[in-house]
């Protein structure tokens, strides 16, 4: 059966590559934040684990929103490491960083991943989707606060 909810197929499709977008930045710091809760030491560990482990899984909640709003929209969402690693703005960090050094990577990646939130909102009001800009306006709120609350540890 044909989708007709009112966006043309090709706003439809631009609508959902923004997602797709804010969908691999979304997963690519989850599995970041969820390695280093994994591998955090040093005087800051309990905090930082705890905290980690909060924020994973907000982020692993998301993902499947953004999915999901991808699939309304009639399009299929991206979910292999390789389709992430090519629509992802997020930097790979493979080693093991001390604390400071994770707690800036994952402001840098919130701060990242709300300026694609943005970016996701101007595509879905130009195309007159309000569920998409609602649903991006409130991955900009919760990147922009968690990006607060890591780069306080940082003064």
């Amino acid at each position: 059966m044909a989708i007709n909810i009112g966006i043309s197929a090709a706003d439809r499709k631009k609508v959902a590559g923004h997602l797709s977008r804010l969908l691999a930045d979304n997963y690519s710091l989850y599995l970041k934040t969820h390695s280093f809760h994994w591998n955090v030491t040093g005087p800051m560990f309990n905090s930082l684990h705890v905290m980690f482990e909060t924020q994973y899984n907000e982020l692993w909640q998301a993902n499947d929103v953004i999915a999901e709003r991808i699939r309304a929209l009639d399009l299929f969402a991206p979910g292999s490491y390789s389709q992430f690693g090519k629509l992802t703005s997020i930097k790979e960090e493979t080693k093991v960083p001390d604390w400071k050094a994770m707690v800036s990577q994952l402001v840098e990646g919130h701060e990242t991943a709300a300026r694609t939130a943005r970016a996701t909102i101007t595509a879905a009001d130009n195309a007159n989707d309000q569920p998409t800009a609602d649903l991006a306006t409130q991955r900009v709120e919760s990147h922009e606060k968690t990006a607060w609350m890591l780069r306080s540890l940082l003064k």
